[in-house]
């Protein structure tokens, strides 16, 4: 499969976008979000995410994960593994959860990267 095009079975790879408005302290919310993190990370169709903080204001977040395709993401939500998760992420905050089918991805080079990468 190419950036550009669906894989074998048809699928198309999505990118969720989800933005939150943290009321609680950031440290806090990071750590929840960890958790949520290792789960996802577990789930068939996952292939990488990164939460950014604001520059400027603490208390927004965004979190841009890639899914192999739409019905692995669905999976993965619809669980009711995922359930306490995302309770936990509403009581430090609000979350605006968008989804986008990938169009056109583009790489620099890497140097040896780590897989996961704390920021």
């Amino acid at each position: 499969m190419t950036d550009q095009e669906p894989d074998a079975r048809g699928a198309a790879a999505v990118t969720f976008v989800n933005t939150f408005t943290v009321h609680a302290e950031p440290e806090v919310f990071e750590k929840e979000f960890a958790r949520t993190s290792e789960f996802m990370a577990r789930q068939p169709g996952f292939v990488r995410h990164t939460l950014s903080r604001h520059a400027e204001r603490p208390g927004q977040y965004v979190n841009v994960a890639e899914w192999r395709d739409l019905a692995s993401f669905r999976a993965a939500v619809s669980g009711a593994g995922f359930r306490p998760h995302a309770e936990a992420l509403r009581a430090l905050g609000e979350s605006r959860p968008e989804l986008y089918l990938a169009r056109l991805r583009r790489g620099g080079a890497l140097d040896d990267a780590p897989a996961r990468e704390e920021i």
